[in-house]
Protein backbone atom coordinates (compact mmCIF):
# COMPACT_ATOMS: atom_id res chain seq x y z
CA UNK A 1 0.00 0.00 0.00
CA UNK A 2 1.14 3.58 -0.73
CA UNK A 3 0.63 6.31 1.85
CA UNK A 4 1.33 9.61 1.48
CA UNK A 5 1.69 11.67 5.08
CA UNK A 6 2.19 15.33 5.61
CA UNK A 7 3.57 16.02 9.60
CA UNK A 8 5.83 12.84 9.00
CA UNK A 9 8.09 14.23 10.90
CA UNK A 10 6.44 15.01 13.79
CA UNK A 11 6.02 12.54 16.40
CA UNK A 12 2.70 10.47 15.15
CA UNK A 13 4.06 10.78 11.57
CA UNK A 14 7.38 9.37 12.39
CA UNK A 15 6.02 6.89 14.51
CA UNK A 16 3.11 5.85 11.73
CA UNK A 17 6.02 6.12 9.08
CA UNK A 18 8.27 3.58 10.77
CA UNK A 19 5.26 1.14 11.24
CA UNK A 20 4.26 1.30 7.74
CA UNK A 21 7.29 0.69 6.09
CA UNK A 22 8.11 -2.26 8.56
CA UNK A 23 5.27 -3.87 7.28
CA UNK A 24 6.44 -3.20 3.60
CA UNK A 25 3.73 -0.49 2.98
CA UNK A 26 5.76 2.50 0.86
CA UNK A 27 5.44 5.96 3.30
CA UNK A 28 5.65 8.66 1.17
CA UNK A 29 6.34 11.79 2.64
CA UNK A 30 4.79 14.92 1.89
CA UNK A 31 7.64 17.74 2.10
CA UNK A 32 8.45 21.51 1.37
CA UNK A 33 10.72 21.73 -1.11
CA UNK A 34 14.36 21.34 -0.14
CA UNK A 35 13.52 19.51 2.95
CA UNK A 36 16.29 16.78 3.91
CA UNK A 37 13.82 13.77 4.50
CA UNK A 38 15.04 10.17 2.90
CA UNK A 39 13.33 8.08 0.97
CA UNK A 40 9.91 8.87 -1.39
CA UNK A 41 8.73 12.05 -1.40
CA UNK A 42 6.16 14.66 -2.62
CA UNK A 43 6.77 18.51 -2.77
CA UNK A 44 4.83 20.60 -1.26
CA UNK A 45 3.95 24.62 0.06
CA UNK A 46 0.71 24.58 1.95
CA UNK A 47 1.61 28.27 2.64
CA UNK A 48 2.02 29.13 -0.91
CA UNK A 49 -0.96 27.16 -1.93
CA UNK A 50 1.65 24.31 -4.03
CA UNK A 51 1.57 20.72 -4.41
CA UNK A 52 2.99 18.19 -6.66
CA UNK A 53 -0.22 16.55 -7.77
CA UNK A 54 1.19 14.27 -9.93
CA UNK A 55 3.18 12.93 -7.25
CA UNK A 56 -0.08 12.19 -5.69
CA UNK A 57 -1.64 10.39 -8.32
CA UNK A 58 -2.31 6.41 -7.75
CA UNK A 59 -1.20 6.86 -4.20
CA UNK A 60 -4.00 4.50 -1.88
CA UNK A 61 -4.37 6.53 0.86
CA UNK A 62 -3.63 9.69 2.35
CA UNK A 63 -2.84 10.52 6.41
CA UNK A 64 -2.77 14.34 7.04
CA UNK A 65 -0.41 15.08 10.59
CA UNK A 66 0.63 18.85 9.12
CA UNK A 67 -0.01 22.12 11.94
CA UNK A 68 2.18 24.22 13.52
CA UNK A 69 2.34 22.34 17.63
CA UNK A 70 -0.29 24.34 20.05
CA UNK A 71 2.55 24.88 22.80
CA UNK A 72 5.25 25.77 20.66
CA UNK A 73 5.09 29.68 21.44
CA UNK A 74 3.68 31.75 23.71
CA UNK A 75 -0.54 32.37 22.91
CA UNK A 76 0.30 35.63 21.02
CA UNK A 77 -2.09 36.93 18.26
CA UNK A 78 0.12 35.70 15.58
CA UNK A 79 0.80 32.40 17.17
CA UNK A 80 -2.84 31.96 17.58
CA UNK A 81 -3.41 32.86 13.78
CA UNK A 82 -0.04 30.27 12.66
CA UNK A 83 -1.74 27.42 14.55
CA UNK A 84 -5.27 27.88 13.01
CA UNK A 85 -3.85 28.58 9.31
CA UNK A 86 -1.01 25.79 9.56
CA UNK A 87 -3.89 23.43 9.71
CA UNK A 88 -6.21 24.61 7.57
CA UNK A 89 -4.63 26.19 5.07
CA UNK A 90 -2.89 22.91 4.40
CA UNK A 91 -5.52 21.09 4.84
CA UNK A 92 -7.80 23.21 2.04
CA UNK A 93 -4.65 22.43 -0.40
CA UNK A 94 -4.17 18.76 0.00
CA UNK A 95 -8.08 18.14 -0.42
CA UNK A 96 -8.37 19.97 -3.61
CA UNK A 97 -5.69 18.75 -4.66
CA UNK A 98 -6.89 15.07 -4.25
CA UNK A 99 -10.23 16.20 -5.17
CA UNK A 100 -8.74 16.73 -9.01
CA UNK A 101 -6.62 13.67 -9.33
CA UNK A 102 -7.18 11.15 -11.81
CA UNK A 103 -6.43 8.32 -9.58
CA UNK A 104 -7.91 9.76 -6.02
CA UNK A 105 -6.94 7.87 -2.85
CA UNK A 106 -9.71 5.23 -1.01
CA UNK A 107 -9.24 7.25 2.10
CA UNK A 108 -8.44 10.84 3.25
CA UNK A 109 -7.38 10.27 7.31
CA UNK A 110 -7.18 14.13 8.20
CA UNK A 111 -5.97 15.40 12.15
CA UNK A 112 -8.04 17.10 14.38
CA UNK A 113 -8.12 16.95 17.97
CA UNK A 114 -10.21 16.68 21.34
CA UNK A 115 -10.08 20.33 21.36
CA UNK A 116 -12.92 20.25 19.31
CA UNK A 117 -15.46 19.29 22.42
CA UNK A 118 -13.79 22.54 24.38
CA UNK A 119 -14.05 22.80 28.01
CA UNK A 120 -17.02 20.44 29.36
CA UNK A 121 -16.53 19.23 32.72
CA UNK A 122 -17.75 15.93 33.64
CA UNK A 123 -19.80 15.18 30.80
CA UNK A 124 -18.91 12.43 29.02
CA UNK A 125 -18.45 12.89 25.34
CA UNK A 126 -18.49 11.11 21.88
CA UNK A 127 -18.16 11.97 18.42
CA UNK A 128 -22.08 12.91 18.62
CA UNK A 129 -21.06 15.47 20.84
CA UNK A 130 -21.66 18.99 20.30
CA UNK A 131 -18.38 21.26 19.54
CA UNK A 132 -17.26 23.97 22.00
CA UNK A 133 -16.90 27.26 21.73
CA UNK A 134 -13.27 28.48 22.72
CA UNK A 135 -10.21 29.24 20.21
CA UNK A 136 -9.19 25.19 20.29
CA UNK A 137 -12.58 24.29 19.21
CA UNK A 138 -12.32 26.79 16.74
CA UNK A 139 -9.45 25.64 15.04
CA UNK A 140 -10.60 21.77 14.79
CA UNK A 141 -14.24 22.91 13.51
CA UNK A 142 -12.79 24.74 10.67
CA UNK A 143 -9.57 22.58 10.29
CA UNK A 144 -12.41 19.40 9.92
CA UNK A 145 -14.22 21.63 7.41
CA UNK A 146 -11.28 22.02 4.89
CA UNK A 147 -11.47 18.51 3.87
CA UNK A 148 -14.85 19.18 1.97
CA UNK A 149 -13.09 19.20 -1.56
CA UNK A 150 -12.06 15.42 -0.80
CA UNK A 151 -15.34 14.28 0.85
CA UNK A 152 -17.35 15.95 -2.45
CA UNK A 153 -15.47 14.19 -4.39
CA UNK A 154 -16.06 10.71 -3.29
CA UNK A 155 -13.13 10.33 -1.02
CA UNK A 156 -13.63 8.49 2.31
CA UNK A 157 -12.50 11.28 5.06
CA UNK A 158 -12.38 10.43 8.67
CA UNK A 159 -11.03 12.96 11.26
CA UNK A 160 -8.60 11.97 13.78
CA UNK A 161 -9.92 13.68 16.88
CA UNK A 162 -6.81 12.86 18.94
CA UNK A 163 -6.39 13.20 22.52
CA UNK A 164 -2.85 13.45 24.25
CA UNK A 165 -0.46 11.35 22.98
CA UNK A 166 1.54 9.82 25.34
CA UNK A 167 5.45 8.88 24.19
CA UNK A 168 8.78 9.13 26.12
CA UNK A 169 9.85 10.57 22.12
CA UNK A 170 7.98 13.91 22.60
CA UNK A 171 4.95 15.48 23.71
CA UNK A 172 3.36 15.96 27.23
CA UNK A 173 4.38 12.73 29.11
CA UNK A 174 8.15 13.46 27.52
CA UNK A 175 8.40 16.80 28.98
CA UNK A 176 6.63 15.69 32.56
CA UNK A 177 9.16 12.83 32.99
CA UNK A 178 12.19 15.02 34.50
CA UNK A 179 10.50 16.64 37.18
CA UNK A 180 8.58 13.64 38.20
CA UNK A 181 11.66 11.74 38.71
CA UNK A 182 13.07 14.53 40.71
CA UNK A 183 10.09 13.90 42.54
CA UNK A 184 8.28 17.56 42.07
CA UNK A 185 5.17 16.42 40.07
CA UNK A 186 1.92 16.77 40.79
CA UNK A 187 -1.37 17.64 39.88
CA UNK A 188 -2.44 20.78 37.94
CA UNK A 189 -4.62 23.09 40.38
CA UNK A 190 -7.18 20.98 42.19
CA UNK A 191 -6.13 17.94 39.80
CA UNK A 192 -10.27 17.51 39.06
CA UNK A 193 -10.18 18.40 34.95
CA UNK A 194 -10.56 15.41 32.97
CA UNK A 195 -6.87 14.22 30.60
CA UNK A 196 -7.86 12.17 27.80
CA UNK A 197 -5.05 10.02 26.42
CA UNK A 198 -3.92 7.91 24.38
CA UNK A 199 -0.75 5.64 23.82
CA UNK A 200 1.69 6.68 20.39
CA UNK A 201 1.18 2.42 20.09
CA UNK A 202 -2.52 2.64 19.74
CA UNK A 203 -2.56 6.30 17.97
CA UNK A 204 -0.64 4.37 15.09
CA UNK A 205 -2.56 1.08 15.67
CA UNK A 206 -5.92 2.72 15.60
CA UNK A 207 -4.92 4.96 12.21
CA UNK A 208 -3.68 1.66 10.41
CA UNK A 209 -7.08 -0.15 11.45
CA UNK A 210 -8.73 3.21 9.70
CA UNK A 211 -7.13 2.95 6.53
CA UNK A 212 -8.41 -0.63 6.76
CA UNK A 213 -11.99 -0.17 7.63
CA UNK A 214 -14.78 1.92 6.08
CA UNK A 215 -15.13 4.59 8.75
CA UNK A 216 -15.93 8.06 8.07
CA UNK A 217 -16.30 11.47 9.81
CA UNK A 218 -15.33 12.12 13.14
CA UNK A 219 -13.32 9.74 15.20
CA UNK A 220 -12.13 10.30 18.92
CA UNK A 221 -8.47 8.80 18.80
CA UNK A 222 -8.33 8.51 23.03
CA UNK A 223 -8.06 5.61 25.28
CA UNK A 224 -11.54 3.88 26.58
CA UNK A 225 -10.13 5.37 30.18
CA UNK A 226 -9.64 8.71 30.52
CA UNK A 227 -8.50 10.32 33.65
CA UNK A 228 -8.38 12.75 35.99
CA UNK A 229 -5.28 15.50 36.15
CA UNK A 230 -4.92 14.05 39.45
CA UNK A 231 -5.29 10.71 38.79
CA UNK A 232 -2.73 10.79 35.89
CA UNK A 233 0.23 12.60 38.25
CA UNK A 234 -0.74 10.00 41.20
CA UNK A 235 -0.12 7.03 38.55
CA UNK A 236 3.07 7.91 36.90
CA UNK A 237 4.26 9.07 40.33
CA UNK A 238 3.33 5.11 41.34
CA UNK A 239 5.02 3.97 38.31
CA UNK A 240 8.30 5.98 38.56
CA UNK A 241 8.11 5.07 42.60
CA UNK A 242 8.33 8.50 42.83
CA UNK A 243 5.74 10.88 45.26
CA UNK A 244 3.48 13.14 43.02
CA UNK A 245 2.20 15.55 45.42
CA UNK A 246 3.88 19.04 44.35
CA UNK A 247 1.12 20.50 42.55
CA UNK A 248 0.80 23.11 39.47
CA UNK A 249 -0.62 26.28 41.31
CA UNK A 250 -3.94 27.51 39.06
CA UNK A 251 -2.42 31.54 39.48
CA UNK A 252 0.10 29.96 36.46
CA UNK A 253 -3.11 30.46 34.48
CA UNK A 254 -3.22 34.27 34.71
CA UNK A 255 0.48 34.95 33.69
CA UNK A 256 0.04 37.91 31.02
CA UNK A 257 1.07 38.33 27.29
CA UNK A 258 -0.56 34.97 26.26
CA UNK A 259 1.48 32.43 28.60
CA UNK A 260 -1.73 32.36 31.13
CA UNK A 261 -3.94 31.52 27.98
CA UNK A 262 -1.28 28.52 26.86
CA UNK A 263 -1.18 27.09 30.33
CA UNK A 264 -5.06 27.51 31.17
CA UNK A 265 -5.93 26.22 27.83
CA UNK A 266 -3.62 23.01 28.44
CA UNK A 267 -3.50 21.97 32.23
CA UNK A 268 -6.58 23.47 33.96
CA UNK A 269 -8.97 22.75 31.32
CA UNK A 270 -10.57 19.07 30.31
CA UNK A 271 -12.57 17.18 28.23
CA UNK A 272 -14.21 13.39 29.27
CA UNK A 273 -13.69 11.91 25.94
CA UNK A 274 -15.10 7.82 25.21
CA UNK A 275 -13.86 6.14 21.76
CA UNK A 276 -17.32 5.17 20.89
CA UNK A 277 -16.93 5.00 16.82
CA UNK A 278 -13.57 3.04 17.31
CA UNK A 279 -14.69 0.82 19.30
CA UNK A 280 -17.78 0.29 17.32
CA UNK A 281 -15.97 -0.60 14.50
CA UNK A 282 -14.11 -3.19 16.60
CA UNK A 283 -10.54 -1.57 17.53
CA UNK A 284 -8.95 -3.21 20.53
CA UNK A 285 -6.53 -1.23 22.55
CA UNK A 286 -3.29 -2.79 23.23
CA UNK A 287 -2.91 -0.05 25.98
CA UNK A 288 -7.03 0.71 27.14
CA UNK A 289 -5.63 1.69 30.80
CA UNK A 290 -3.26 4.63 32.10
CA UNK A 291 -1.20 2.64 34.37
CA UNK A 292 -0.66 -0.19 31.43
CA UNK A 293 0.30 2.11 28.95
CA UNK A 294 2.66 4.15 31.11
CA UNK A 295 4.20 0.74 32.23
CA UNK A 296 5.20 -0.64 28.41
CA UNK A 297 6.29 3.27 27.70
CA UNK A 298 8.73 3.33 30.54
CA UNK A 299 9.66 -0.63 30.58
CA UNK A 300 8.11 -0.48 34.06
Amino acid sequence: MDVAITGSSGLVGTALRRSLEADGHRAIRVVRPGSAATGPTIDWDPQAGTIDRAGLEGVDAVVNLAGEGIASGRWTDEHRRRVKESRTRATAVLSEALAGLDAKPRVLLSGSAIGYYGDRGDEELTERSQAGTDFLSEVAIAWEAATGMAEQAGIRVTHLRTGIVLSTEGGALAKQLLPFRLGLGGPAGRGDQWLSWISVDDEVSAIRFLLDHDVAGPVNLTAPAPVTNAEFAKTLGRVLHRPAVVPIPRVLAKLPAGVGDLIGSLLFTGARVRPAVLQDAGYRFAHPTLEGALRALLRR
